[in-house]
């Protein structure tokens, strides 16, 4: 299907309105709508290099995605300080931005959700609700190929400051991610309360379980079944399961709204 200048307007008007999303949950199973990700890829090539400076500040991008504007019925709080969201990404009402931080294409997160300073929210991802992001934590765009799931951070998840999820992990319900924990596709999630390692899921993305609570841990580095040298390999470690105790800890940010 060709894709017109008209359906990429269209489609990033309709992603803005939260009309349409990249990725869904349905029957429990997350899966991606890969025509709307086509839709956006096709853009960088519809669109020509403008200049999109402002005052001292100097910018050069594609036309076709420039700054998003929003005013005050959109009912989202983005405090001054330098936040830039690009066009075609949702946010719903109740969302808090503090500055500076980056939404990039694409993007859709939920009421209620709090985007703390300097963090990044990559293309696509997919931020649920009543979600704390907190401080400098990167969450990983995900736009090509067009049929691969985004980074996804189900509801009420807690991400902490430094964190970086990367590569269309999957947070689940209710989760907590401890400051400067790294997830990428390739990163081994040890499962301190059942012993084991969990796998990854049928399209090889890693996937946190809901309420479960990840810090950073360490494994020895093995080969041919023997410890190498004392040497210890950055490795996730989920400690528990979210109880009463760790709920009370995370609501940081409920005085602000």
């Amino acid at each position: 299907m060709e894709i017109t200048m008209e359906r990429f307007q269209a489609v990033l008007d309709a992603l803005e309105r939260g009309e349409i999303r990249v990725a869904e949950k349905v029957g429990g199973v997350w899966k991606v709508n890969a025509e709307v990700k086509q839709t956006i890829l096709a853009g960088f090539r519809l669109g020509a290099v403008t200049d999109m400076s402002q005052g001292q500040f100097s910018f050069f991008d594609k036309a076709t995605f420039p700054v998003r504007s929003f005013d005050a019925s959109d009912g989202v709080r983005i405090v001054p300080g330098g936040t830039s969201i690009r066009r075609g990404a949702y946010l719903a009402p109740g969302t808090i931005v503090m500055p500076p931080s980056y939404i990039n294409v694409g993007a859709w997160i939920g009421e209620g959700t709090m985007v703390d300073s300097h963090v990044t929210v990559g293309s696509c991802a997919q931020i649920g609700r009543n979600i704390h992001i907190a401080a400098a934590a990167q969450i990983g765009g995900v736009l090509e190929p067009a049929g691969a799931l985004p980074t996804i951070i189900e509801d009420g998840a807690f991400i902490g400051g430094n964190c970086g999820i990367y590569e269309g992990t999957i947070v689940g319900e209710g989760a907590v991610i401890a400051s400067g924990v790294i997830i990428t596709s390739s990163t081994a999630l040890f499962d301190a309360v059942k012993g084991e390692f969990l796998p990854r899921n049928e399209a090889g993305r890693v996937v946190v379980p809901p309420r479960a609570v990840v810090v950073s841990g360490s494994k020895p580095l093995v080969r041919d079944g023997k410890p190498v040298g004392g040497v210890q390999l950055y490795c996730p470690v989920i400690v528990k399961y979210r109880d009463d105790k760790t709920d009370g800890s995370v609501r940081l940010e409920d005085l602000l709204r």
